[in-house]
């Protein structure tokens, strides 16, 4: 017998807010987080903008001798699961500490450190005077280490990793472990801190990110006929998983229940997705088939979404194909249009509001969709411009990465 998962705890630090109700509040209200990028003068990129944190102050969460040895991707993970330990309310002294751990995602992880230490070396006389942190601060599994350091977790602890798709895939690991009775609770999630020179301008190279720097608001527009590619973005989310029996049984807020998981792979090409979706369809199939529910019954899906031309129509193609158009109920919204893209992070911000949709019974909205390509299926039922009231039981989130990386996550109210 497989045990139940579920959410008892939620933890953000995103472009939209600081934390989960600062954050929700504003993605109901289809707000934007881009803007000129402040971290560095933009100017020579072909892309000047991007979604940073806003009026952010380490030093309020975090002591000296913490931001000195940890890279932003890891202090950005402490933060959010400081937000999610405090919102689960569970008491480490009461448990093991074993059957507590710790599963955290990052695509790049410590890429501001590597690229500031690397380019001291190559402007300096010659002589190697790198930091004694180097190493661990850009290592992408110190997040996952300095969570458990931090709170005295002692159970499973890993960083997966799978591009865009990793914090789902970290979910995914955590709720495995789980219901296989490996663990009571697993701090899951992810965090990102890519909005340095050397990676803006790789993905810039590319011609991956929309160039719109008259109007960074509205540059990141799902579906649009006129998209140019995504918005990059900085942050985290945390979620705490918990067995069911045991947050029943200490009287734990329950925001849902994880009831399947699942990833596939394209085997297609390095960095776009198959053009007719086929493994994205079959993840989603195996997470609903692993769920024990039928697709009529999914309300609402958070897609991936990013804003490109190949990814929106592949994406909205998979979903299409998972059945009939009367079969087709669930309401659609690509949340990227606001929050910008979290690469690594993204599947566990996009977690967050998938839950809180659940909880709140919003579907938030795609914003700066003008124009609806008429490639994209026309039996989608995709909320545009504003927030809907709309009763929601399942939803499920989608995540795809670099390497053809696909996975998606079903959640139903309790």
């Amino acid at each position: 017998m497989l045990n139940r998962v579920v959410i008892t705890g939620l933890g953000a630090l995103t472009p939209l807010g600081l934390n989960v109700k600062a954050f929700w509040q504003n993605i109901v209200d289809g707000k934007s987080g881009a803007a000129r990028i402040t971290k560095f003068d933009p100017s020579l990129f072909r892309t000047q903008f991007a979604c940073e944190l806003k009026d952010f102050n380490v030093a309020i969460h975090l002591d000296r001798a913490e931001i000195k040895r940890t890279d932003p991707f890891t202090q950005y993970a402490l933060i959010a699961t400081d937000e999610a330990i405090k919102d689960s309310g569970f008491d480490l002294s009461t448990m093991d500490p074993f059957d507590v751990g710790v599963i955290w995602g990052t695509g790049q992880g410590g890429m501001e450190t590597f690229e500031q230490q690397v380019t001291e070396y190559a402007l300096g006389d010659g002589h190697p005077r790198f930091s004694p942190f180097f190493v661990p601060k850009f290592l992408t599994n110190m997040a996952s280490g300095m969570i458990s350091i931090r709170n005295g977790f002692m159970g499973v602890n890993y960083t997966p990793i799978s591009a865009c798709a990793t914090s789902n895939t970290a979910i995914m690991e955590a709720f495995n472990h789980i219901r296989l009775g490996h663990a009571k609770i697993i701090v899951s999630g992810g965090s990102e801190a890519p909005i340095t020179p050397a990676s803006f301008g790789g993905f810039s190279s590319m011609k991956a990110m929309s160039a719109r720097n008259d109007d960074p608001q509205g540059a990141s527009r799902p579906f649009d006929v006129n998209r140019d590619g995504f918005v990059m973005a900085e942050g985290a989310g945390a979620l705490i998983l918990e067995e069911y029996e045991h947050a029943v049984k200490r009287g734990a807020k329950i925001y849902a229940e994880i009831t399947g998981a699942a990833m596939t792979a394209d085997a297609y090409h390095m960095t776009a997705t198959h053009p007719e979706g086929i493994g994205a369809t079959r993840a989603m199939q195996k997470a609903l088939k692993e769920s024990g529910i039928n697709v009529a019954d999914v309300d609402y899906m958070n897609m991936h979404a990013t804003s490109t031309h190949v990814g929106d129509l592949s994406e909205t193609k998979a979903i299409s194909a998972l059945g009939s158009s009367a079969e087709l109920n669930m309401k659609i919204s690509a949340t990227k249009s606001m929050t910008g893209h979290l690469l690594g992070a993204a599947g566990a911000v996009e977690a967050i509001i998938s839950i809180l949709s659940i909880q709140n019974s919003i579907i938030p909205p795609t914003i700066n969709t003008e124009t609806l390509d008429p490639e994209i299926p026309s039996d989608l039922k995709i909320v545009l411009k504003e927030s809907i009231n709309h009763k929601v039981k399942v939803a499920m989130s989608n995540t795809f990465g670099f390497g053809g990386h696909n996975a998606t996550v079903v959640f139903r109210g309790v």
